[in-house]
């Protein structure tokens, strides 16, 4: 027995080092799971602390530090904004600076007792409320019940209502007068995304601040700022996709922050962070527009297979393809409105390949495009079709290929009568024209033809423009009313020339007198309107004058009116003399309604 005592005893004692390797394992994997448990995701780590770290509220933060400055403090304050721009967070750094122990202050310490409670978030004087999960009015007098007490820690009590919008119309209605006068040491801090569902009442009892989304270079220098102090090594492409992404919103940058960085195991890489969120890379919005310029219909469709097969987002590749044109078009009419350099340089090309009108089009079939992608019958259609329509729509521009060249050199010749066109529109020396053109015509035939030789090569290149159009000569006894039609004047210009009677023609003027009721038209601006199309009609200067009185004959509208109504009398009288209509009215003792008679 004694001698089996020590085996047995080794026997028993054998297990022991495998339960504490298996504790010491144990104890690892707490250590893991409590470290796993300990990181602080980077949209909580990096939150702002105080109004100095702040970004992309500088109008926020310059009223609320002046009003602390100055001890302008207010009792209710009002953030409105979209997800993720700071509305929380001014809220507890407002809360520190009028609850600091060095005093109210734009810069509270951040070292003192209560700014590192409110940082931790157990300061018992701050009370913050989702108005999401207590809309009902019996929590809101429970509320307000308690907002009488003095506050236990702090110098103020602060309550930052968020998401306020939420309240039943009951629970405003109950706050309503501790809103407006409540104690001193009570500070009301509401937030929403929402303003417009705020009742007016509670509106006018707060300072309102509207905090904006944050811009594309602050997400960006923030992002930056961030991956520097964490030493995660990053590529500046990247994080624009990722700011893009965040649509103004700086929490929602952050948690994209956090998912490339796991995506990327511990860096920020363009190609994954494309790839994490699914978006077309400028190099295919730019291969696109190349081939759009050189009308390489099979290079833009090709684009759209290599997405199709990468699973790219169409409706996305729509998007930024518009955003891409708003910005060659900045490019092309404002120029300082791209801050940015480099973007500029890289824009600048395509700017002079398309010209502005292009740049319209393409823009509305983009987005166009993006709306019917959901009734194209797949999005990879929907979108090769748009891309179609950028190249079967695009009018003329530089860099245009081969074709549309083509074309345009055949339309050339038919273009070239217009620079002739143009000199004979401006003021040339009229001194031989009336002398020429304005005599009779049995007498001034012959002068004409003798005066022709010796004239001077502006008057002989005016002679041709005349001859072949067929147009009247300025003469007495013009037919004005033919002469407008033979001008197809439209708008404004017709109208005014349709009132008018024409008295006379002299020495290459026109003298109208316009009806009484249509006098307002003749302001200079259409007056010099129809005296263009008139030079222009004629291949010579004209004048128009105006003599003011009463219309002695019948002016071009008048003349349409009665010769209407005589068609319109004639259809009727038509109609009444048809037996097939007489049998109708006799049946059925109807009557001819002649208003409705239009005449053939």
């Amino acid at each position: 027995m004694l001698a089996e005592s020590p085996a047995g005893a080794g026997r028993k004692a054998a297990p022991r080092p495998r339960a504490v390797a298996g504790r010491r394992r144990l104890r690892g994997c707490r250590l893991l799971e409590f470290a796993a448990m300990s990181y602080q995701v980077l949209a909580r780590k990096w939150r702002p602390r105080s109004f100095d770290t702040l970004v992309g509220q500088e109008h926020v933060v310059r009223a609320l530090t002046h009003a602390l400055e100055q001890g302008r403090l207010h009792h209710a304050y009002l953030f409105t904004g979209t997800r993720g721009v700071g509305k929380t967070t001014i809220a507890r750094i407002l809360a520190k600076a009028l609850n600091c122990e060095t005093g109210i202050t734009a810069t509270p310490c951040g070292e003192c007792g209560s700014c590192r409670e409110i940082d931790a978030g157990r300061f018992v004087d701050l009370i913050e409320v989702d108005a999401a999960t207590n809309t009902k009015v019996d929590q809101m007098r429970e509320l307000l019940d308690n907002a009488v007490y003095s506050p236990t820690r702090g110098r103020f009590k602060v309550f930052v209502i968020d998401e306020v919008h939420m309240l039943s119309n009951n629970a405003f209605n109950a706050m309503l007068k501790t809103l407006e006068e409540p104690p001193e040491h009570i500070k009301f801090i509401l937030a929403t995304t929402d303003p417009q569902k705020i009742p007016v009442t509670v509106l006018s009892r707060c300072l309102q601040f509207n905090l904006k989304q944050m811009p594309l270079p602050h997400i960006v220098g923030h992002l930056e700022s961030i991956l520097g102090k964490e030493g995660v090594p990053f590529e500046a492409p990247a994080l624009r996709y990722l700011a893009k992404a965040a649509a103004g919103s700086m929490r929602d940058a952050l948690s994209l922050l956090d998912q490339a960085i796991a995506h990327g195991a511990g860096k920020i890489e363009e190609e994954a962070v494309r790839e994490m969120l699914g978006t077309v890379g400028d190099d295919h919005l730019f291969a696109l527009l190349d081939a759009l310029a050189a009308q390489d219909v099979g290079a833009m469709l090709a684009l759209a297979d290599a997405m199709e097969a990468r699973s790219l987002s169409f409706e996305a590749a729509l998007q930024e393809l518009a955003v891409l044109l708003h910005r060659i078009a900045l490019v092309q009419m404002a120029p300082a409105a791209i801050a940015d350099d480099i973007e500029r340089a890289r824009l600048a090309p395509y700017a002079d390949a398309f010209d502005a009108e292009f740049l319209q089009l393409a823009y509305q079939i983009a987005i166009h495009g993006r709306e019917d992608l959901p009734l194209a019958p797949d999005e990879y259609t929907g979108f090769s079709m748009a891309l179609m329509r950028l190249h079967a729509f695009r009018p003329e521009q530089p860099g245009a290929g081969g074709a549309r060249q083509g074309e345009g050199g055949q339309r050339a010749p038919a273009a070239a009568p217009a620079p002739v066109a143009t000199p004979a529109a401006r003021p040339v020396p009229p001194r031989p024209a009336p002398r020429v053109v304005s005599a009779p015509p049995e007498a001034g035939a012959g002068k004409a033809a003798a005066a022709k030789p010796a004239d001077e090569p502006a008057a002989t290149d005016a002679a041709p423009r005349v001859a072949p159009t067929g147009a009247p000569t300025l003469v007495p006894g013009l037919d004005w009313r033919r002469l407008i039609d033979d001008m197809r004047l439209n708008g404004m210009v017709r109208e005014l020339a349709q009132h008018c009677e024409l008295l006379r023609v002299d020495e290459g003027a026109l003298q109208l007198r316009p009806t009484s009721t249509h006098r307002h038209l003749f302001n200079p601006a259409l007056r010099d309107k129809l005296q263009g199309e008139l030079q222009g009609h004629f291949g010579r200067p004209v004048r128009v004058n105006v003599e003011i009185g009463d219309v002695a004959g019948a002016t071009p509208a008048q003349a349409h009116r009665a010769e209407q109504a005589v068609r319109h009398e004639q259809a009727v009288a038509a109609l009444e003399q048809d037996g097939f209509v007489q049998n109708v009215i006799d049946m059925f003792d109807a009557t001819l309604n002649e208003s409705s008679v239009k005449p053939l």
